[in-house]
């Protein structure tokens, strides 16, 4: 019998089907009047049951979801799926001219997935008769599924497949929530092209959320989106706010970034208009403290929801590690255009125990040139990039590298300066001059470290005694005790790696490739591979 479930949930969208939807109705039609049987396949969101409704309203028959399934199961071994969906099924095929049976993937992902189900892979074998039946007769049959082929019958039927909402699509959806006068006053193809793959159910909630709004514009709606529906993995306010240009000393680095990775992403109509794409792979490599993950903080506040971070956080090695990681990128996807920001990628590979996550980056990387994540950018950040695979740092897969440098002169007095301004009158002036003068090889990070211990060592003495030094003095200490710090830490890592000299073995395989590379890079050719990027250069591919 029919379902009075799926038909409450079709009749909360009671307008006529947007532009795709009916082209995907009508193409499911000319299938079924060729083959009779047909897969209706989708993502969640895109209609498929709006568009099988109509196709029931059409043609007449029967329209079944998981509920009958699950009911006549309850009957039957649970093992048994198999032949429970056999029954309904022809009982159904028997008794109407057409039989729809929507959301099968809930059966299809038990039958060809669930470990502890013991007859995996046999679901086709309860499908083709069933095939066989209605071709026979002239009958129609019809499933839906999300994306998971149907074992045992994928490729031998017509499959039909929705795709993602044009911005036809969106108006179309926008007019029948909020009203045509109120659609009429949005940029629809701007916000096709902030966020080109929502669902119905976001631009249907998020028009009925603004539909009352006196002061509706396009910026407001892309706001509420971004805000409601389009979620990164990245708790803003968990990250320090911080903005591209408030570094100092890498205004070259800053430019390439702006130039290669924001601009496509955030000037959609530049980029739809010169067909511009964000790099697929850009690599941030420098010492500690040069201010790799400070650039990560201020693109995740600057992108929002269409930043996402992989970090120590995701522990790897856990069961769910590949999983999360999968998620990620899944939703980086939707999101697009969209970076994935892997901070310290060297430690996730300097073990060598991390071969799948490493061939993993190698198949996303090359898939990002696919239609589906072509705008998605994959940026990772290396203290050494020797501990990285040759493979995963070729040249065509990192097609922007970038090096985040120690602070020059000038540099460290515009960082001290900065910091320097915040400090209490009570420390009294400080020679700022003379503090970066002394601080050469101190990084932006070891800087701040050394303000931070000048004060702490300004209120000991202070608190100990009556008289007190000047404030440049304290800080004069402090990069005494930093520089004495960075030392003794360089030894020790030295002493590890002469203790643990064993490279992964992935890179055995890739030593060949890498030595022409290196002959390469000696000739001109493959100036990518070189220990950094000159500054000059990077400027002038910005200017050009």
């Amino acid at each position: 019998m029919p379902n009075s479930l799926a038909t409450s949930r079709a009749a909360v969208e009671d307008h006529p089907l947007i532009p795709t939807q009916a082209r995907i109705l009508a193409s499911l039609e000319a299938t079924l009047n060729a083959r009779h049987v047909a897969v209706l396949v989708g993502r969640p969101g895109l209609g498929k049951t709006r568009i099988l409704r109509e196709l029931h309203r059409r043609v007449g028959g029967v329209y079944l979801t998981s509920r009958e399934i699950v009911e006549a199961s309850a009957k039957q071994d649970p093992f048994a799926l198999e032949e429970t969906v056999y029954h309904v099924v022809r009982e159904a095929l028997e008794q109407h001219p057409a039989v729809i049976v929507d959301d099968f993937q809930f059966v299809s992902l038990v039958a060809c997935c669930a470990h502890a189900y013991p007859r995996q892979n046999f679901l086709g074998a309860a499908i083709l008769p069933l095939v066989d039946m209605a071709q026979q007769s002239g009958k129609r049959l019809i499933f839906a599924t999300e994306g998971t082929p149907i074992v045992g019958i994928a490729g031998r039927l017509g499959q039909i497949g929705v795709p993602n909402f044009t911005p036809e699509d969106y108006g179309a959806l926008c007019a029948a929530h909020m009203g045509a006068e109120r659609a009429a006053e949005l940029d629809i193809r701007k916000v096709h092209r902030f966020a080109p793959n929502l669902t119905a159910r976001q631009l249907h909630t998020a028009s009925e959320a603004l539909r009352d709004v006196p002061s509706l514009d396009t910026d407001r709606f892309i706001t509420h989106l971004r805000e409601h529906h389009m979620a990164s993995n990245v708790d803003l306010g968990e990250v320090q706010a911080v903005d591209l240009h408030d570094l100092k000393g890498i205004g070259d680095v800053i430019a390439a970034l702006e130039a290669n990775v924001v601009l496509p992403l955030e000037d959609s109509e530049v980029s739809e208009e010169l067909d511009l794409a964000p790099k697929r792979g850009v690599l941030l490599a420098g010492p500690p403290g040069t201010g790799k993950t400070t650039i990560g903080r201020a693109l995740a506040h600057r992108l929002k929801s269409k930043f996402f971070l992989i970090d120590g956080t995701i522990v790897s090695g856990t069961p769910n590690f590949y999983q999360h990681v999968h998620h990620i990128f899944e939703a980086a996807k939707t999101n697009a255009p969209a970076i994935i920001f892997i901070d310290d990628s060297d430690v996730i590979f300097e073990a060598g125990r991390e071969t799948g996550f490493y061939r993993y980056l190698l198949t996303m990387l090359d898939g990002l040139e696919s239609t589906s994540a072509g705008r998605v950018c994959l940026m990772m950040t290396a203290m050494d990039v020797g501990n990285l695979p040759p493979a995963l740092v070729r040249s065509g897969r990192i097609e922007l590298w970038l090096e985040t440098r120690l602070p020059d002169e000038p540099a460290r007095e515009a960082i001290l300066a900065d910091r320097c301004q915040r400090l209490p009158a009570s420390i009294g002036p400080v020679d700022v001059a003379q503090l970066a003068a002394a601080s050469e090889g101190l990084s932006g990070a070891d800087l701040k470290r050394v303000i931070d211990d000048g004060k702490l060592l300004f209120a000991y003495e202070r608190e100990r005694t009556t008289s007190v030094a000047t404030g440049t003095q304290y800080f004069l200490r402090a990069i005494e005790t930093v520089r004495r710090n960075k030392e003794q830490y360089a030894a020790a890592e030295a002493r590890a790696r002469t203790r643990h000299p064993v490279r992964p073995p992935y890179f055995d395989n890739f030593s060949g490739a890498m030595a022409a590379m290196g002959d390469a890079a000696a000739g001109g050719a493959v100036e990518f591979v070189r220990s950094r990027v000159t500054a000059r250069a990077m400027m002038m591919d910005v200017e050009g």
